[in-house]
C-alpha cells in the first residue's frame, strides 16, 4: 500500500516580487518611494549646495530681529521695532480674521441666494441670477479693486462731519463711513484680568464656547425627552440665561464699557477702525464666493425628491417651514463637500489683500520681511506652512461637521 503526501512547498524567490500578484503591488509602492526620496534628497542637497555658494545659510534666525515696518491694520500690539517672527503673527491674524468674516458671509449670502434662485417670483430669481452670473464670471481681483475704489472715493471725508451744518452724519450716532475708513464702537475693559487686551478676550470666547456647548448639551436632552414622552420641554429662557449671563457676569467683573468713536481734530478717534482694504477685500471675498455657494445651495436642493416637498405641503406645512426643516436638513448631505473647497479657496484667495494694502501675511512674511532680509527660501517655506495647517484645519472641521450630518443608516 502506498501513502500519498503533498509535495514540499517551494521556498520565496525573488521573481515572485515582479511575477506573483501577491506581491507585485507592494515591490511597485517601494520602489516608487524609494525613487521619491532619492529624487527628495537631490533637491535638498542641490539647495544647500546653491545657498552655500551664494554664501547663504538656512537659518530661521531673521523671525527674532527688529522688522522696521509698521502695520496699519493689526489686532495685538506691535510697532516698527518687533521683531519679524511679531509681524508675522499679526499677518497671520489679519489673514484669519478676513477668512473667517469671509466664509460666515458668503455662507450666508450662498444660502440666501441659493434659495432666492429657485423662487417662484421671476423679478427675485432673474436678481438672483444676475448676482451669481455677474460675480462668477468676473475675476476677484477686478472686485476688490473696484469696491476699494467705491470705498474711498464715494464716502465723505472726516471733515465733513465737523461744524454746525455737517455735510454727513453717524449712523445711530456711533458708526462713522468716511473714506479713510469705518468707524465703530468697541469694547474695552477698565479692570483687566490681563495686561494683554488679546488674552482678556481669549478668556471672554472661552466662557462663550463654554456656553454654546451647555446649550447644545441641553438641546440634546430636551431633544431625548421629546422623542421618549412626545413632549418637547420648553429651553429658550434656559438658552437665553445660558448665553448671556456667564459671559455678562465675566465682562462685568472685568470692567467693560463701550467706547464710541467721536471726530477729534482732522480724524475720528476712539472706538475700532475698519480701513477700507479690510472691507474692500471682505466684501470681495465673500460676494464672489457666494456666488459659488448659491449654485451648490441650488444644486443640492434640487437633488431633493420632490416627493419631500410635495408630502410637507400635503401636512399643512408652509413652504419656509419645508424649506428649514425638510429640504435643507436633507441638502445639507449634498452640499457640505464642495462647500468645503469654496472656503479654502476663499481662505487662499485672501492672499490678494496686497491689491488694496492689506498687510496679510502674503504681505508680512511673505512681502517686506523677504525683501528686508533676503531670507526668500525660508519665508516662502514658512508661508506655505501656515496655508497647508490652515487649509488641512478647515477640512477636518468641515469634515466632522460633514459627518455629522450624513444619513445615519440602522
Amino acid at each position: 500500500m502506498t501513502t500519498m503526501t503533498d509535495p514540499p512547498g517551494q521556498g520565496f524567490r525573488l521573481s515572485q516580487l515582479i511575477y506573483d500578484t501577491r506581491y507585485r503591488s507592494l515591490t511597485i509602492q517601494v520602489v516608487a518611494m524609494i525613487v521619491l526620496m532619492l529624487l527628495f534628497s537631490w533637491l535638498v542637497s542641490n539647495t544647500i549646495h546653491n545657498l552655500q555658494t551664494l554664501g547663504k545659510d538656512f537659518d530661521f534666525g531673521f523671525l527674532t530681529q527688529p522688522s522696521g515696518y509698521d502695520i496699519n491694520q493689526r489686532l495685538i500690539e506691535y510697532d516698527s521695532q518687533s521683531t519679524h517672527g511679531r509681524a508675522a503673527i499679526v499677518g497671520i491674524l489679519n489673514t484669519l480674521l478676513v477668512a473667517v468674516l469671509g466664509c460666515a458671509l458668503a455662507t450666508v449670502l450662498g444660502v440666501i441666494a441659493g434659495v432666492l434662485r429657485l423662487s417662484n417670483n421671476w423679478l427675485v430669481s432673474r436678481l438672483m441670477a444676475v448676482y451669481v452670473e455677474g460675480f462668477r464670471n468676473v475675476p476677484l481681483l477686478l472686485w476688490i479693486v473696484l469696491i476699494f475704489a467705491l470705498m474711498t472715493e464715494s464716502t465723505p471725508a472726516p471733515r465733513a462731519f465737523r461744524g454746525d451744518t455737517p455735510d454727513a452724519s453717524m449712523l445711530f450716532d456711533a458708526v462713522a463711513i468716511t473714506n479713510r475708513g469705518v468707524y465703530v464702537p468697541a469694547i474695552h475693559f477698565a479692570s483687566p484680568f490681563f495686561t494683554n487686551g488679546a488674552l482678556n478676550w481669549l478668556v471672554v470666547l472661552v466662557v462663550l464656547g463654554a456656553s454654546i456647548f451647555a446649550i447644545q448639551r441641553l438641546r440634546h436632552w430636551a431633544t431625548a425627552k421629546q422623542e421618549a414622552t412626545g413632549d418637547r420641554p420648553t429651553t429658550w429662557y434656559l438658552i437665553l440665561g445660558i448665553l448671556i449671563l456667564p459671559t455678562g457676569l465675566l465682562m462685568l467683573l472685568m470692567g467693560a464699557f463701550l467706547d464710541m468713536p467721536s471726530l477729534q481734530g482732522f480724524n475720528f478717534g476712539g472706538g475700532i477702525h475698519l480701513r477700507n482694504s479690510l472691507i474692500a477685500l471682505w466684501l470681495a471675498l465673500s460676494l464672489y464666493t457666494g456666488a459659488f455657494i448659491a449654485e451648490i445651495v441650488r444644486g443640492g436642493i434640487l437633488a431633493v425628491n420632490k416627493g419631500q416637498t410635495e408630502a410637507a405641503y400635503a401636512l399643512g406645512i408652509r413652504p419656509s417651514t419645508t424649506m428649514n426643516l425638510v429640504i435643507l436638513p436633507q441638502a445639507l448631505r449634498v452640499i457640505i463637500p464642495p462647500l468645503i473647497s469654496q472656503f479654502l479657496n476663499l481662505t487662499k484667495n485672501s492672499s490678494l489683500a496686497i491689491a488694496v494694502g492689506y498687510m496679510d501675511v502674503r504681505s508680512t512674511l511673505g512681502g517686506i520681511t523677504i525683501n528686508q532680509t533676503g531670507r526668500e527660501l525660508e519665508g516662502m517655506l514658512l508661508l506655505g506652512l501656515f496655508y497647508l495647517v490652515l487649509s488641512l484645519l478647515i477640512s477636518g472641521v468641515m469634515n466632522v461637521y460633514n459627518a455629522s450630518v450624513k444619513l445615519k443608516e440602522r
